[in-house]
């Protein structure tokens, strides 16, 4: 049992949020077009800052976070994660106190009061010691300096209701300060995120020679908005034991499964595997070097309804895994019975993943983003197992080809199911049919459509300049027919 699990205030760890991203879609200077993510400055230092977060039945909860970062001073600014680490400025732990306090003004749950209070007591291992609650009661808010540390720390203890502060108070100077030097050396690690100047010179350097490299090989080289993002995501789960990293060029994927569970295996193979079939199927002239395909995976399905909730996403209590797409995440649960049904939907998620990377998080149509979902969901496989009439659905073709996700999604659930089948009966059909009919008119489909949304940003758009006529149209649904026909 780690020090941590022995407090009473450490029961369930929380995984910290991803800061939530804006897309913009940039040329290089080489004309490269390539998915720029921009964050509020605020967002990508409070993610970096805290270094964990936990809870208990009672519903208290405690912050810790390491100051060394000067907290932005104009919220609402958005940038790169490269541009952010490039300008990040480090406080004089001895001089900047004004510096600290608006730093823990950002991170406590209330105004912090006007000057701090020490404690009763001098407490041993440290060179200061300060407390910002003020006459609240609700939280203890406490930032702390150890002997020989290069930067202070913040503690945030949110109390239950009924809690007896001064009890509360005398419980975190004994079971928390008291305990610190043990807790910091078990449970509470920071220096191997702290992405100084040093680390992100030599990343630098890296994609400097890779570049060169490339020029002579013809290989994109490594991006550092990558490497950043693949650090953050570490950070996330890195103060919790129970938490697993397991890495890949292209993905990321933390879980809390147990160790001896063989899905992240699975998935990792499967991960790698898949995300080449989905370029393969839609391949796309934004640059990759800069994208990680992170997924997160969760023991139990409270966890997975509380990311959920974290997200914002409603109306999906009945998933088991779910693409957050402003988090740039696939989040997901490990059912009782097993993984082998969540391969399935993590297959369906993970495309949802790379296509809104493919196109920059511009909306692609549900006939291409749900058909190609459910493609790759089933395996590849022809299952047509819905009884329907050929000729009616392919009366349908060009409506469903042409609705944005308010009018797929609406309906009955017998008419969203058959929507979604049409759908994947299109993908199927340009995978396994259209080849086998020479279909001229439609082999570069996807790839005109995928060009035309980066243009327009407007599904309807893409999908009738990819067909260029109704006549083609017309003529891909009575292709589709004579396929589908024939099966």
């Amino acid at each position: 049992m780690t020090a941590l699990l022995a407090i009473s205030f450490f029961m369930h760890a929380e995984p910290l949020d991803m800061p939530r991203a804006e897309a913009y879609f940039v040329k290089d200077s080489a004309g490269a077009m390539r998915l720029e993510d921009r964050y509020e400055e605020l967002d990508l230092w409070t993610s970096r800052a805290v270094l964990g977060r936990w809870s208990d039945e009672t519903g208290r909860t405690l912050a810790v976070a390491k100051l060394f970062e000067v907290a932005p001073k104009f919220l609402g600014e958005t940038m790169t994660r490269r541009k952010y680490v490039a300008n990040a400025a480090r406080p004089d732990r001895k001089k900047d106190a004004d510096v600290r306090r608006d730093a823990i003004s950002r991170l406590a749950p209330f105004a912090i009061s006007e000057e701090p209070s020490s404690p009763h007591q001098a407490l041993r291992g440290f060179e200061e010691v300060m407390y910002w609650h003020g006459t609240n009661t609700s939280a203890v808010v406490c930032s702390f300096l150890p002997e020989g540390a290069p930067d202070w720390y913040l503690a945030v203890w949110e109390l239950a209701a009924g809690d007896d502060f001064a009890v509360s108070l005398e419980t975190f100077e004994a079971e928390f300060l008291g305990r610190w030097e043990e807790i910091a050396a078990k449970d509470i690690r920071s220096e191997a995120y702290t992405l100084d100047a040093e680390l992100v010179a030599e990343i630098q350097r890296e994609n400097r020679r890779a570049a060169r490299n490339s020029r002579r090989k013809g290989a994109e080289p490594p991006d550092l908005e990558r490497e950043l993002l693949r650090a953050d995501a570490k950070h996330s789960v890195t103060n919790y034991p129970g938490w697993h990293v397991t890495d890949a060029e292209e993905f990321t994927v933390l879980d809390d499964l147990p160790s001896d569970n063989a899905f992240v295996a699975a998935l990792t193979n499967e991960l790698g595997v898949m995300r080449a079939k989905y370029a393969a199927a839609v391949p796309s002239p934004v640059s990759a070097s800069n994208v990680l395909a992170v997924a997160r995976i969760y023991k139990d399905r409270d966890e997975y309804m509380s990311a959920l909730e974290a997200n914002d996403v409603e109306g999906i209590d009945w998933s088991a895994a779910h693409w957050s797409q402003a988090r740039r995440e696939v989040v997901a649960y490990l059912p009782p019975d097993g993984g082998r049904e969540l391969l399935k939907t993590i297959r369906h998620e993970a495309f949802h993943q790379y296509l809104s990377y493919a196109c920059s998080m511009i909306a692609a149509s549900p006939w291409l983003n749900e058909g190609y979902a459910q493609y790759f969901e089933d395996e590849e496989s022809a299952d047509w197992t819905i009884a329907v009439d050929i000729d009616q659905v392919a009366e349908m073709l060009p409506g469903v080809m042409g609705m944005d996700y308010e009018a797929f999604y609406e309906g009955s659930d017998a008419e969203r199911s058959l929507k979604y089948r049409v759908a994947w009966s299109i993908a199927y059909f340009l995978e396994k049919g259209a080849p086998k009919v020479r279909f001229e008119p439609f082999k570069d489909l996807k790839t005109k459509y995928v060009a035309a949304l980066l243009r327009s940003h407007d599904m309807r758009l893409a999908t009738a300049e990819a067909f260029g006529s109704k006549d083609n149209l017309d003529l891909f649904a009575a292709e589709w027919k004579k396929f589908w026909r024939n099966m």
